[in-house]
């Protein structure tokens, strides 16, 4: 059981959340936009990673380690060089980066680290009127309610994880790696999923290694502006 310290929510934050419907598609380097576009605000950034049936939390690799051991595991990044996602954040300008990684399905147990993140964050910011965190994630949306939540999609991608199908009516806005009328999109699977949903939500072109779009920058600038609000 976690300890009632570790328990206790953090000081509000304002919360920006990165998803998409699988791997390889520009979620990090679109974090790294972000960060890089706007380090004033003095990122608290993280990636969390939930790992399938038996690999370890602590080290990411096949473990002989019981269900319910090593479950999470959160660190701090130490150095730029690591080579980690979470280095890349640093890399782009972020003040600090951790990485959160659960068993898949234990993601409720990494939420007390996850918020003790946070609060050791919010006490080395001094006077500050808020945190800015930037979070690598689609499942964190099971706990919270961010004030920005992001899901990159990639037309010609099969792969849907579950993660993103089950949070998708919660997107803001989609960022698309390419537009629909490429030469190499003819049917993509994820147009399986309600077209009234993603007509409904505003949805931004911005093929990999292009410029961050003109209004999610301004978007993100006026949640910085505004009071920090959301409890993790």
């Amino acid at each position: 059981m976690a300890s009632p310290e570790l328990s206790r929510k953090s000081a509000p934050c304002r919360l920006i959340v990165v998803g998409g419907h699988t791997r390889s598609i520009g979620k990090t380097q679109l974090v790294c936009d972000l960060i890089a576009a706007l380090p004033q605000a003095s990122w608290l950034a993280g990636k969390i990673t939930q790992y399938g049936h038996g690999v370890c939390a602590t080290n990411g690799h096949d473990c002989d380690c019981a269900p319910t051991e090593h479950i999470v595991a959160l660190d701090f990044e130490s150095g730029a060089p690591s080579g980690t996602d979470s280095a890349r954040f640093l890399r782009a300008g972020a003040a600090r980066s951790f990485w959160l990684r659960t068993k898949q399905g234990y993601l409720a147990e990494g939420m007390p680290a996850l918020r003790q993140a946070l609060a050791e964050s919010t006490q080395t910011d001094v006077g500050c009127d808020g945190l800015n965190v930037i979070v690598e994630s689609n499942s964190l949306l099971q706990f919270v309610k961010p004030s920005l939540y992001v899901t990159v999609l990639d037309a010609v991608r099969d792969d849907f994880k579950d993660s993103a199908r089950h949070m998708l009516d919660r997107a803001d806005v989609f960022v698309l790696r390419r537009g629909l009328d490429d030469g190499a999109v003819g049917q993509p699977p994820w147009l399986q999923l309600p077209t009234q949903l993603l007509r409904q939500k505003p949805s931004l072109l911005q093929r990999e290694g292009e410029p961050l779009p003109e209004p999610l920058l301004q978007l993100v600038k006026r949640i910085l502006e505004s009071p920090a609000s959301v409890l993790v």
